[in-house]
């Protein structure tokens, strides 16, 4: 047992592994990279202000003005439509893997199911009606066997953006946790907040993070519309939470002997 515990010392002694995808994610509990197909990721930008302009008259098909065309009273409905509208298009979850296919496969392997459907995030200036307060995926029924994989349609910066919990603060996460009598998200973000780390990405970049660490937003004080997406991919095999496959997740690649086995029924004799 002694011996088994220490492996697991050296495997997260971060000072002792290469730079590689894996062990920045397990340093840091996520990562920014370049998108591995610009043009899949122009693609899915050009597919959602198309339909963006079907639902809203004059629109410019400039994403980061998006307030200027859209009141925060009918962002949910635009954003419902586009939702439905872009997760209609057979192509959308393959230009959505290109864009990270190689980091993924170092990172979760070449079987994987993916969420259903694609999610959107419109969060216009001074919008408080798009938050999500502190919180981790695996709250509500995820499972820890996930990666999310967020791409911003636009430059993200300061409150347009994300926060994230980084591993390193994780600890100091559960003492705080522990300690705290009244356990709102709010009451957490304020003991923490100076942990947080706000991430910037410009638009061709992906970020891709640890659902399990607490993360988040809050209004967005920009003078500009963020519009972003976020999905999840799992090992097809691994264990799942309360969203399952058939339910939320679906097949996305399989081995052929996978496939052999998965529709293999035993005959009766």
């Amino acid at each position: 047992m002694i011996f088994q515990i220490q492996i697991l010392k050296d495997h997260f002694n971060m000072k002792k592994l290469p730079k590689t995808y894996s062990n920045i994610l397990l340093k840091n509990g996520y990562l920014i990279i370049n998108s591995e197909n610009y043009g899949s990721i122009e693609w899915i930008k050009n597919l959602i202000i198309k339909t963006i302009k079907k639902n809203v008259k004059k629109f410019d098909g400039e994403l980061n003005n998006l307030h200027k065309f859209v009141s925060i009273k009918k962002l949910n409905k635009i954003r419902m439509s586009v939702y439905n509208t872009i997760n209609k298009n057979t192509e959308l979850k393959k230009k959505y893997f290109s864009v990270c296919n190689n980091v993924i496969d170092e990172l979760v392997g070449n079987e994987l199911a993916i969420q259903k459907k694609i999610n959107i995030s419109f969060q216009l200036p001074k919008d408080n009606s798009s938050l999500l307060s502190l919180h981790s995926d695996v709250w509500s029924g995820d499972s820890p066997y996930e990666i999310v994989v967020w791409i911003p349609m636009v430059d993200v910066y300061r409150t347009k953006s994300m926060y994230i919990l980084p591993q390193n603060k994780y600890s100091k996460f559960l003492n705080t946790l522990k300690k705290l009598k009244n356990k709102s998200s709010n009451q957490l973000y304020k003991k923490l907040k100076n942990d947080f780390i706000w991430l910037n990405l410009k638009f061709g970049q992906i970020l891709i993070f640890n659902q399990t660490l607490p993360h988040g937003n809050v209004i967005n004080e920009e003078k500009t519309s963020r519009i972003s997406l976020n999905c999840r991919f799992k090992g097809l095999f691994t264990p799942y939470g309360t969203k399952t496959l058939g339910d939320f997740f679906e097949p996305f690649s399989m081995k052929v002997i996978s496939k052999i086995g998965t529709n293999y029924k035993l005959p009766k004799l």
